[in-house]
């Protein structure tokens, strides 16, 4: 493929504009066209970004190398389908689809073009992400905390779907083990879907997840904590800071009891004990827009036929994961008052 990539994206609300912006910024991608329903914020967006606006995606088609799907998630399956069908490569943003059924029609229309597909999981771009990739030690128990003020948007999904599936799909990367039970606990408090749940996850490997997710919160929390038998995490992706503990170099039983006998030792932060015993590693993430390395991965993608980071396969995955969640939660939650 040679010139830039071609591209449009369907859906220019909040997140949407976003991807506008990237795509109309990126060197290598050209923004194309941008479709949206809403007439007046349709060519205000396009104005903006020195491109055309168009009410559907009818003729895109033939105009376009890749597309950003960022419409209301009932409508993610029927704006990509025809895109994917005529072979257009589409980035759908999270969630993936309302059920597994579209997601496979999608999946499906994908592998019949040959058209890529990736879905819209920016966390796994975050920087802080890296920390555990980096990591040579198996989770054992991972502690979940993803909380935010109410922002009025994405109120046609509730908060498993909103915000808890993004710590899924990290969890299903990190982790690499099916999940065997879900149990779950929430409710409404101020929208018609859920705003607010607690999930514990047994996976079959023995891991054990804790995940806390709401869109009620009076301040922003996105942090992980990772237990494992060699070191310990954690990981503040609002804040972008990471520290991690491991055994030191010298560390064995033998240390670890002569030191137990010696207070004074730990009371003075003894050079042993956070040099040879315990090696404690503290990180200031450096700070990028994850979403801009998500589209410039996904046009590379396009471009040079490479894996997606995150795939049709990997979104589906979060998205039955969510939706386990979901039912796990139906015979639990309660429900706005009148």
């Amino acid at each position: 493929m040679s010139g830039p990539i071609r591209a449009g994206v369907c859906g220019v609300g909040h997140l949407g504009r976003i991807h506008a912006r990237i795509y109309a910024e990126l060197r290598d991608t050209e923004l194309v066209c941008v479709v949206d329903p809403d007439e007046v914020r349709g060519r205000a967006v396009a104005a903006e970004f020195g491109t055309e606006w168009a009410p559907d995606a009818e003729r895109l088609a033939d105009r376009v190398d890749v597309v950003s799907v960022a419409t209301p998630t009932v409508r993610h399956a029927e704006t990509a389908l025809p895109l994917l069908e005529a072979g257009v490569s589409c980035l759908v943003e999270k969630p993936f689809a309302p059920s597994l059924e579209e997601a496979d029609r999608m999946m499906a229309a994908a592998v019949d073009s040959g058209a890529r597909l990736a879905v819209g999981h920016v966390e796994r771009f975050n920087p802080v992400i890296s920390v555990v990739r980096d990591l040579d030690s198996a989770p054992r128990f991972v502690e979940v905390h993803r909380l935010a003020p109410f922002s009025f948007r994405s109120v046609d999904v509730g908060v498993v779907l909103d915000l808890m599936i993004h710590d899924l799909d990290i969890l299903l990367a990190v982790i690499d083990s099916p999940i065997e039970t879900v149990d779950a606990v929430g409710g409404s408090i101020l929208t018609r879907s859920e705003d607010m749940v607690s999930a514990r996850l047994r996976f079959a490997n023995g891991c054990v997840a804790n995940l806390t997710a709401s869109r009620v919160s009076l301040e922003p929390m996105r942090r992980i904590r990772i237990f494992s038998s060699e070191s310990y995490v954690s990981l503040d992706f609002h804040k972008r800071y990471a520290l991690c503990v491991r055994k030191g170099p010298r560390w064995d039983d033998s240390a670890v009891a002569r030191l137990a006998e010696s207070p004074a030792a730990l009371a003075d932060g003894d050079a042993s004990v956070f040099g040879d015993l315990l090696e404690v590693q503290e990180m200031e993430i450096p700070d990028h827009e994850p979403l801009v390395e998500e589209i410039r991965s996904f046009a590379a993608a396009v471009r040079d036929g490479t894996p997606m980071i995150v795939g049709a396969t990997a979104g589906r995955a979060a998205l039955e994961a969510a939706l386990r969640v979901r039912e796990a939660l139906d015979e639990s939650t309660w429900k706005p008052g009148p």
